[in-house]
This record gives C-alpha cells, sequence and structure tokens, in this order.
C-alpha cells in the first residue's frame, strides 16, 4: 500500500482505488490566440501517486496490475477531482484506468 503525503496530509487509498496527479499541460497558444484554462480539455494522462492494497474476490485479496510511478491514461470524466494543499488530484478506480503509458 502507497501513500503520499504532503505538508501532513496523507493520502491512502482504500480497495483498488488509485490517486492520480494528472499531468500539466503546457501549450498555452494555438494560432496565436490565447486558451483560458476553463476552456481547455481536461487531461487524460497523469502520473500513480498512490496506490490501494487491491480488491478482494472470492475472499482473496486481487493485487493491483498498476503501481506508484506508473503514468497512466484514464477516461474523460472518470473519478473524483480532489484539492489537497493547493494541489489537484483525482481518485479513481484501477478499472478506470485505461492504459500504462511505457
Amino acid at each position: 500500500m502507497a501513500t503520499k503525503s504532503a505538508a501532513g496530509v496523507k493520502i491512502t487509498p482504500l480497495s483498488d482505488r488509485v490517486v492520480v496527479k494528472a499531468s500539466e499541460d503546457t501549450e498555452q497558444m494555438r494560432g496565436g490566440l490565447y486558451i483560458p484554462d476553463t476552456a481547455k480539455e481536461k487531461p487524460q494522462q497523469g502520473e500513480i501517486i498512490a496506490a490501494g492494497p487491491g480488491k478482494y474476490e472470492d475472499g482473496k485479496l486481487v493485487p493491483m496490475s498498476v503501481k506508484v510511478g506508473d503514468k497512466v491514461l484514464y477516461g474523460k470524466y472518470s473519478g473524483t477531482e480532489i484539492t489537497l494543499d493547493n494541489e489537484q488530484y483525482l481518485i479513481l478506480r484501477e478499472s478506470d484506468v485505461l492504459a500504462v503509458v511505457a
């Protein structure tokens, strides 16, 4: 089980959930026009910063297939957004992770 702690806040996801920090999109100019943050699409790629222990099936613990540090792709409307210490995170189930980026 992995955790993320920052300034006294400790995140420990339960069951088969992961905590993802979305990748920052650094491109702000397209065709010479400024695109405000509110008009940008949410990123669909991020890095796992904490992972739960896995889920129980038939009384046995099934471990997670992703781990802390993996770069992953996830669905556009997946998970729950949270803000801790002015940082944006996303908590989602392992099944919402679409792929691991190598």
